[in-house]
């Protein structure tokens, strides 16, 4: 992951921050030197749970979150050994002066910026910021994908709408600018997240067609049409169809 920085796509966020949080992919907490802050596993969780909430969370609610089969005295005290772990080792991650707790102003997150990225693509704001490749790359991670807590999976889930909808508007933004070879990249990555999800077949086959390869076209489309038939017993859409002149049968 050292290839992405949110300083490469200019996050303002990211300016004069004094620690960085990657939780796409892994988990990853680095000072702004690089060096990485290694963290016992529950501190880890009750930081990512923190960050993910992106507000103020009441410590009662992440202590009954991140240890659901323990007595309310015993997950507090968790809570609290977790805390003083990561005041231990990042001492400005955390604040934790009140009843409820946040994330510090310093620490600087992945997925923030590549949620508010996502939100300015799916809104036409502005142009495609850094490295487009990267970025798209950036999109294929999973959230935490080797923690398999109750408490993520809305947030994974939450996540995946999120970065399926920007890879596609990130493809029928590149296909439009006439860069046809890096939108076919933000499509095959989204058909990788979800490969019955005919959107992303959709914005694929216009980019092929886009660039004048109609018999790539029509390979996609059947492709998501044998898919569909053997996983789903179902037919594409005719408005998929249309695209490739094709009659879709019911």
């Amino acid at each position: 992951m050292d290839e992405w920085s949110s300083e490469a796509f200019g996050s303002a966020s990211a300016v004069g921050s004094t620690l960085s949080l990657e939780l796409l992919g892994s988990f990853r907490l680095t000072r702004a030197d690089g060096d990485d802050i290694a963290l016992k596993a529950a501190s880890e969780r009750v930081l990512a749970f923190v960050a993910l909430h992106g507000k103020p969370v009441r410590r009662c609610a992440v202590a009954g979150s991140l240890w659901p089969d323990s007595s309310e005295s015993h997950s507090n005290g968790s809570l609290r050994s977790a805390l003083w772990r990561i005041n231990e080792s990042a001492r400005c991650a955390v604040d934790a002066s009140g009843p409820s707790l946040r994330l510090a102003p310093g620490v600087a997150v992945d997925i923030d910026r590549l949620v508010e990225i996502a939100h300015g693509l799916g809104l036409g704001l502005g142009h495609v910021p850094g490295d487009t490749v990267s970025l798209i790359r950036r999109f294929e991670y999973d959230l935490l994908p080797d923690w398999y807590d109750d408490w993520i999976l809305l947030h994974r889930e939450r996540w995946r709408q999120i970065r399926l909808h920007a890879l596609e508007s990130l493809a029928d933004v590149l296909r439009r600018a006439g860069d046809c070879a890096t939108a076919a990249e933000a499509g095959l990555a989204a058909l990788r997240a979800d490969p019955l999800r005919e959107t992303a077949h959709r914005v694929l086959i216009q980019t092929y067609l886009s660039e004048g390869n109609r018999p790539e076209a029509l390979r996609q489309y059947h492709a998501y049409e044998a898919t569909m038939r053997d996983e789903m017993g179902m037919q594409p859409s005719s408005e998929i169809a249309a695209l490739v002149g094709v009659d879709a049968r019911v």
